[in-house]
């Protein structure tokens, strides 16, 4: 008999997303490791969220799925508001580090598909799901995994390699989620780092223990305004190189459009208030992580815990060490480079908006780091994927992979 599926429209999507964003500042208020280690109020209200989920689907036999379609805008709004901050400044002094970072993300990816490899002969499995359990699933995320997992069914005989991949992806994006932080506030503290920017404060009233912002709303609309021609003008340049045939995230667009767009106004001398901006980004990312985390497919996880536990294991301590040993160290052992290094764990065991999450936690106590966010979101959005395909390409032609 086919499962029945109940489908939980855009509204009521939102609303369990709040819920599960409020759950998680009212868990890492009263659980103080979580705060201290910076996990997002996203993993720690999301996680019990979908786990429900789950429970609801094995008593009810029934799969629940989630309208996800205002995700993917929240995505380009947020990374929107990444370029309208963005200035030729920072732009320019993130150059070096996008630099190096590119170079460390190759050696990385080479790194956890060997670490993959050898695990899965140890295990007395097929090679092929050491990539799987390697950069396939954990760089490349769900989408990546479904791609090569049914190209291994298909032309490999690998049985179940898409669903290996589709729970190895979800363990990494949680895994993800929980390591960066604590890693990172880590190499803080232990060199007493601080940001060198200046924060860029809301006005604020501060009454019983809550907080009023006060934005202006001529500015506010500004800040929509903006958004919304990054929206337009970047999904124009998206069909332009899907014209000639270049593909790449719709959001990645967007962001260089907002860089455009900030740096032009700049140029023609015209001030624009970067707190509403702020404001909707953080929203925008908050709202985007929370839905993605209420919607993760636990029950994937399932039939393959044992398999799935070790290697995960075995990759959190592979990019925890190549972060603190390489990362950190070749990026200047500063507060940049703590930052860094958490989106960079994020975006390497799960996807880049968990990268983005660590990050953001991260600044949010102790300071802004403009640089991190132009090298991760560049790193993860454009290059890692194309370094990923052509390294797993690669290691394919190798006799050791061969069926």
């Amino acid at each position: 008999m086919e499962e029945s599926v109940l489908l939980i429209n855009t509204p009521t999507t939102l609303a369990l997303t709040v819920i599960a964003l409020w759950l998680g500042y009212w868990i890492n208020q009263r659980v103080s490791l979580l705060s201290r280690y910076n996990i997002p109020a996203a993993v720690s209200g999301g996680l019990p969220v979908s786990a429900l989920v789950a429970v609801i689907q094995l008593i009810f036999d029934r799969e629940i799925q989630f309208d996800l379609e205002l995700r993917n805008l929240l995505l380009i709004a947020f990374f929107s508001t990444i370029g309208l901050s963005s200035r030729l400044r920072q732009l320019l002094a993130g150059g070096r580090a996008l630099a190096i970072m590119l170079g460390l993300a190759v050696v990385f990816l080479l790194c956890q598909n060997i670490v993959g490899t050898l695990l899965a002969l140890g295990l007395g499995k097929s090679p092929l799901y050491g990539l799987i359990g390697g950069s396939i699933s954990l760089a490349g995320g769900h989408g990546t995994a479904l791609t090569w997992g049914q190209l291994f069914e298909e032309h490999f005989g690998l049985a179940d390699a898409s669903t290996l991949g589709l729970a190895m992806a979800t363990a990494g994006l949680i895994s993800g989620g929980l390591l960066g932080g604590p890693v990172s506030a880590w190499l803080i503290r232990r060199h007493q780092l601080s940001s060198s920017e200046a924060e860029s404060e809301l006005p604020q009233l501060e009454s019983h223990g809550k907080t009023t912002y006060m934005i202006n709303l001529d500015h506010l609309l500004t800040a929509v305004l903006l958004i919304a021609l990054c929206f337009a003008l970047g999904a124009s340049v998206y069909d332009w190189l899907s014209g000639l045939g270049l593909r790449l995230p719709a959001f990645l667009t967007s962001m260089f459009l907002g860089i455009v767009l900030a740096n032009g106004l700049d140029v023609a001398g015209v001030e624009v208030d970067e707190r509403p901006i702020q404001l909707v980004g953080d929203l925008s990312l908050q709202l985007f992580l929370g839905m993605s985390l209420i919607s993760l497919p636990l029950l994937s996880l399932q039939g393959a815990f044992g398999v799935i536990g070790i290697m995960l294991l075995i990759q959190a301590v592979l990019i925890t060490l190549f972060t603190v040993l390489l990362v950190f160290p070749l990026l200047g052992r500063n507060y940049d480079a703590a930052c860094i290094s958490a989106g960079f764990i994020g975006m390497g065991l799960g996807a880049t908006p968990v990268g983005i999450a660590n990050m953001d936690a991260l600044t949010g106590r102790y300071g802004p780091s403009p640089k991190a966010y132009l090298v991760i979101p560049l790193l993860g959005a454009f290059f890692i994927d194309i370094a990923n395909a052509t390294l797993v390409q690669t290691l394919l032609e190798f006799k050791l992979f061969s069926p």
